[in-house]
């Protein structure tokens, strides 16, 4: 089992707890993902987030910028500037399955992120 939280955001494994063995949760909400559902999330997150890492030289100190991403079955934003940024996701599965809408704040998204870059050994 894996735990790590912090202010503003939670992320849990238990490879015991199937088909939802990954809980992620931000400020006041909470969800259980399938295994490939949060290594989706976990992959699409790490692209956004290389995707702002690569814009941070043209922006200017003060520039806001917002960046979204879809990889199925993802959709994401990350929106900020060059030191702080949120992040929003939106879980839209398979017909008749469930679906999800989350978000971090600027203070609990990049820490969110790291740990989730970490989930099932993955550095």
């Amino acid at each position: 089992m894996i735990q790590r939280e912090g202010e503003g955001w939670r992320l849990a494994w238990d490879g015991s707890r199937q088909p939802f063995s990954v809980l992620i949760a931000g400020e006041g909400w909470a969800a259980e993902l399938s295994e490939f559902e949060a290594s989706a999330l976990r992959d699409a997150v790490a692209e956004l987030v290389a995707q702002h890492q690569g814009l941070m030289d043209q922006l200017m100190e003060e520039e806001a910028i917002e960046l979204e991403l879809e990889r199925d079955p993802w959709w994401l934003a990350l929106e900020g500037d060059r030191q702080s940024w949120s992040l929003r996701v939106v879980l839209t599965p398979a017909l008749g399955q469930r679906a999800l809408e989350g978000s971090w704040s600027a203070a609990a998204a990049r820490p969110f992120t790291q740990a989730l870059q970490q989930l099932f050994g993955q550095p």
